[in-house]
């Protein structure tokens, strides 16, 4: 009765699959709109990838142009000290750092601001705020001789206040000043002059190394550090820092007069504290700047003339640098070889 059943561990039967011809006509009916819809997606990434750069584009002109606008504006624009300077004031000029022609306490920038202090019809007096350890001779110099020539012109006083040091160049220039204030614990002095350099000729010759320097004029390679200094060379250099010394020298004792207190010490370079300073003569009391605006020159109201660069100006110098020396490489670049 049973001989017409399967056996028990007989496989269930595996599922047709479809016909070839009913998958490729599936195939050719979905075939046109599959490829419809692929290409217009990929028609709308494309636009949409566009519009996104015509966007950043856009917004970097802006941005540029917005730039620019700014840089002019910041260069033509020195702010204003929150002051009318026709009402009675003090006015200050900073002297801060090293004094040089590259500094904020170059020649061109401190005679600028002193041009305007001593013009305006409100400044009472100029004061010098000196925070410095010196610098350029020459800079010192030319300034000193400008600030002497505005104050025999306008007929204002002229003050020097010091606050943390006032040496060599920077002292240099305080001298012109009528009066000159400082801390108990201000620096100031260091009249002297003074030429530096290294030089490396034992090192060489004990790395076994070789200079070979060659020079048009027996005394071009003067001070040049990898070549024996002689003795010609020596005394040539001493009688210059001799002969500038001996015009920071005058220019102190022209500026300050019978006040000074000479000692053999006073112009050897050596420096003082303040207190020490007006006991020699180089300064003349205690005093900071708001003491001298309240109680000498009666004018409380401070205005600060110092010029100052701002970070446009800075930035203008750096953009023009840089492009300055593009332009170098590339004329370096074009210029074929011969």
């Amino acid at each position: 009765m049973n001989d017409n059943l399967p056996p028990a561990s007989a496989e269930p039967p595996a599922a047709t699959p479809p016909p070839a011809s009913t998958t490729a006509a599936a195939r050719a009916a979905d075939g046109p709109e599959w490829e419809r819809a692929t290409m217009e997606r990929l028609l709308f990434a494309t636009l949409e990838e566009q519009k996104s750069a015509r966007r950043w584009r856009a917004f970097v002109r802006l941005a540029w142009l917005a730039f620019f606008i700014f840089l002019i504006w910041a260069l033509t624009w020195r702010g204003s000290s929150g002051s009318d300077k026709t009402t009675p004031h003090t006015a200050v000029i900073q002297i801060e750092g090293e004094i040089g022609p590259k500094t904020e306490a170059s020649a061109e920038a401190i005679i600028a601001a002193a041009k305007a202090a001593f013009e305006d019809t409100g400044s009472q007096a100029v004061v010098l705020l000196i925070n410095s350890p010196g610098g350029s001779p020459v800079q010192a110099g030319i300034i000193n001789d400008e600030l002497k020539r505005l104050k025999a012109i306008y007929k204002k006083p002229l003050y020097a206040v010091v606050e943390e040091s006032c040496a060599s160049a920077a002292y240099y220039i305080a001298v012109s000043a009528d009066r000159i204030y400082v801390d108990k614990a201000s620096i100031v002095g260091s009249i002297g002059v003074l030429m530096e350099g290294f030089g490396f000729v034992g090192l060489m010759d004990k790395l076994g190394i070789e200079r070979r320097l060659l020079t048009a004029g027996e005394n071009k390679g003067f001070l040049d550090p990898f070549s024996p200094q002689t003795e010609r060379h020596r005394e040539h250099a001493q009688e210059m820092l001799n002969q500038i010394h001996q015009q920071f020298i005058s220019v102190v004792k022209a500026g300050r007069g019978k006040r000074l207190k000479e000692t053999p010490e006073l112009f050897s370079g050596l420096f003082w504290s303040g207190q020490q300073a007006i006991e020699l003569g180089l300064a003349d009391q205690l005093g900071n700047l708001d003491y001298v605006a309240r109680e000498v020159v009666k004018a409380e109201e401070l205005v600060d003339y110092t010029r100052h660069e701002n970070v446009a100006e800075k930035l203008a110098k750096r953009f023009g640098a840089a492009i300055g020396e593009g332009a170098v490489k590339a004329l370096q670049i074009s210029q074929p070889l011969r």
